[in-house]
């Protein structure tokens, strides 16, 4: 039996047991089994993988996307460059483990964004700066798409929420949101900016996907814009996810 599963803390908000559970059974893929495994602290990894000898994949989720670097062998280019790991493929000689690292969220977020691209969408705005921003910068740099950072404290390389006005809006027609802002159950909340001046020219993405229309997304859709939100980004990176795993002699 090939075990994959999901590392992090906590996991109930977590789609990807029930994803690859039903992907198994739908496309009649026996001897595989897909597990949670909310680990708190990342050096409870090495006891994990001990225990269960049958793992063959892993997802990885927050908090562990970057402290899981110092357990790997190999990182890929892109990974590494992005500076977080959401997959590892773990091969096993003999009893000696080799993990290496990817990351899927920069396919699954290229992938979904690249048809709702219009000539327009020649600046962003990320809206947080934490690992899931980290691909989202990385996947625009790769496009050519210059873009600022909005954070709710002063950072470097940043901007606050408080210096978002129409002025900054006009020149940013791709508007992102990498936060859990209005992520289930806190649905009330949404980026502060004035959706006001957010047009028909704009272009909103939310990496959430529970629930399907967020706040944000609202506010810009009732301003014309095209919205969309990250169910589809979040089954093409578990898609390549189960390429990377089924590719490792």
């Amino acid at each position: 039996m090939k075990t994959y599963g999901l590392i992090g803390f906590p996991l109930s908000h977590s789609f990807s047991k029930r994803y690859f559970s039903d992907k198994f059974e739908k496309e009649s893929i026996d001897g595989c089994r897909y597990e949670l495994f909310p680990i708190e602290h990342i050096a409870d990894l090495p006891a994990l993988l001990t225990s269960n000898p049958d793992l063959v994949g892993l997802n990885v989720t927050i908090p562990h996307k970057v402290n899981v670097f110092r357990y790997l062998n190999h990182v890929d280019e892109a990974a590494r460059e992005i500076g977080a790991v959401n997959c590892i493929a773990i091969q096993n000689s003999q009893g000696t483990l080799k993990l290496s690292g990817y990351n899927t969220d920069a396919f699954g977020f290229e992938q979904s964004l690249l048809p709702l691209l219009r000539a327009q969408h020649k600046k962003a705005l990320i809206f947080g700066n934490g690992g899931a921003a980290k691909a989202v910068k990385f996947v625009l740099n790769k496009l050519g798409i210059d873009f600022l950072s909005i954070v709710r404290q002063p950072a470097e390389g940043c901007i606050t929420y408080a210096e978002v006005d129409a002025g900054l809006l006009a020149l940013h027609p791709l508007l992102i949101n990498t936060t859990p802002l209005g992520m289930s159950p806190d649905t009330h909340s949404a980026p502060d900016i004035p959706y006001q001046a957010v047009t028909p020219d704009h272009l909103a993405y939310d990496l959430v996907y529970n629930p399907e229309e967020t706040l944000f997304l609202s506010h810009a859709a009732k301003q014309g814009s095209t919205v969309k939100n990250g169910l589809e980004m979040l089954y093409l990176q578990a898609e390549e996810a189960w390429r990377i795993w089924n590719s490792i002699p």
